[in-house]
């Protein structure tokens, strides 16, 4: 047995309560009025990182909520990693279908249940009890190591996009090492071979200058909710396709060898409609489940609203309706030109008796992929399969980490995922949780694969 794994044996209790201590800040970065837990989350993992040996972390601004910083770089000749997570974590609503409170953190059959242990706290402090443990155990560590774990991932990682370039030589590296990621399953490893990237646009459709009895305007007065509803319907052709001229222009078309790899990833469909609480799927023709969720792009209403939303009749014509659109893009899109044609299309069908207002979302994801044969991605498959005793899938997120691509653009650095998330932990919804034999697991990995990366 290695020094560090009999240190990790050793230490298991302190590092569960180490969790559980971050897992309490409140650090929801959506939400204005918990900025300061934001910060105050930043400030403990900043302070951690110094007292597992790395002493310069710093909490730096940028502008929205920070991030943090820190080095070990006492492996000279031998490659330089980043790693990245972060720290903010999504909203609890509702909080009536919690079973134990969000942010008090509690074990139940093996599963620690509080917001954000899965997504991402309980992943990137794997992560940090792997250093930990080579950094006390060892004395040293086996490559060098950056850390970039952020407060504001959850929001789209808006101030990255200046951050980063901006601090270029004090984040140079190899390649970046992603905890904001996960595997197939408990037995099963996955190799993840990318994300997609995302887009967002707000529209308000703007009807008379106030809100008008509908009995004394209705059918003769343009309702904006009809009008909003229209042109919702009509971003869909019927086989499910997005009708928008342009949209599919930059879709990279699949090899006969993606499919073949995404189709060898053993999926369910009953189990898939289970999960989703649905007893019928629906998308695009001519694609399996697995390729519209992870290699196809998509165009989704989050949100739609206007009018009366009270209990009983308001009989009213409001004066405007609102929607919240979001594209999900896949390699070679762009996120702009993926826009362009969305404010195109939406300009090119306003009802009569209405006008649209659009307010795209000026920072936007571009969609990312690691080849295949990266030296990094083949030393995870390696640890992998000394962790699992099998070959992992190859296999795509159909969300979107922000950071990956922002750091291909800028520091030219591919970023290898290697988190220990499960799609079943419920993360962004009530009674998320991460399993204690994953964190556990996800330790030991990330000392094996600082060791592997070295060789």
């Amino acid at each position: 047995m290695p020094d560090w794994a009999r240190y990790l044996e050793a230490n298991r209790p302190r590092f569960l309560q180490d969790l559980s201590e971050l897992l309490r800040i409140p650090s929801i970065s959506a939400l204005p009025e918990y900025a300061p837990d934001v910060q105050r989350a930043a400030e403990w993992v900043a302070g951690h990182l110094r007292s597992i040996g790395i002493e310069d972390a710093q909490v730096m601004p940028t502008g929205g909520h920070p991030i943090v910083f820190g080095s070990w770089l006492g492996a000279p000749g031998k490659p330089t990693a980043l790693i990245y997570g972060h720290f903010d974590v999504q909203p609890v609503d509702p909080l009536d279908q919690w079973t134990s409170p969000p942010f008090e953190p509690t074990v139940r059959d093996g599963r620690l249940y509080a917001r954000g242990a899965s997504d991402n706290k309980g992943n990137f402090m794997a992560a940090l009890v792997g250093v930990e443990a080579l950094l006390q155990a060892e004395g040293r560590l086996p490559i060098n190591v950056k850390f970039l774990l952020e407060g504001q991932e959850e929001v789209g990682s808006p101030q990255l996009h200046g951050f980063i370039p901006a601090h270029r030589d004090l984040l140079a590296c190899d390649f970046a090492l992603n905890a904001d990621s996960g595997q197939w399953s408990e037995t099963e490893p996955s190799l993840a071979m990318g994300v997609r990237g995302i887009c967002l646009l707000e529209m308000t459709v703007r009807g008379p200058k106030s809100d008008l009895h509908s009995g004394g305007f209705g059918g003769a007065v343009q309702n904006p909710l009809h009008a909003l509803a229209e042109i919702i319907a009509g971003l869909h052709a019927p086989d499910g396709s997005i009708a928008v001229e342009g949209f599919y222009d930059d879709v990279a078309v699949l090899t006969p060898e993606e499919r073949n790899a995404i189709s060898s990833v053993p999926y369910d469909e009953e189990e898939f409609k289970a999960q989703a609480g649905v007893e019928e799927l629906w998308g695009e023709a001519g694609y399996t489940t697995l390729e519209r969720l992870w290699v196809r792009p998509t165009l989704e209403v989050n949100g739609m609203w206007g009018g009366f939303q009270g209990q009983g009749f308001k009989t009213v014509l409001p004066a405007e309706a609102h929607a919240k659109v979001s594209c999900r893009l896949v390699p070679d899109q762009d996120p702009q030109r993926a826009l362009a044609a969305l404010v195109r299309h939406l300009q090119a069908h306003v009802p009569p008796g209405v006008q649209l207002e659009l307010r795209p979302r000026p920072a936007n994801t571009r969609p990312y992929s690691v080849p295949a044969d990266h030296p990094a991605n083949q030393a995870v498959r390696d640890v992998l399969v000394a962790l699992y005793g099998r070959e992992p899938y190859r296999t795509r997120a159909g969300g979107s980490v922000p950071v990956l691509g922002i750091m291909l653009e800028h520091l030219g650095i591919y970023s290898i995922g290697f988190g220990f998330a499960l799609h079943d932990e419920r993360a962004h919804a009530p009674n998320e949780f991460f399993r204690l034999s994953s964190f556990e697991r996800g330790q030991e990995g990330w000392c094996r694969l600082l060791e592997r990366l070295a060789q």
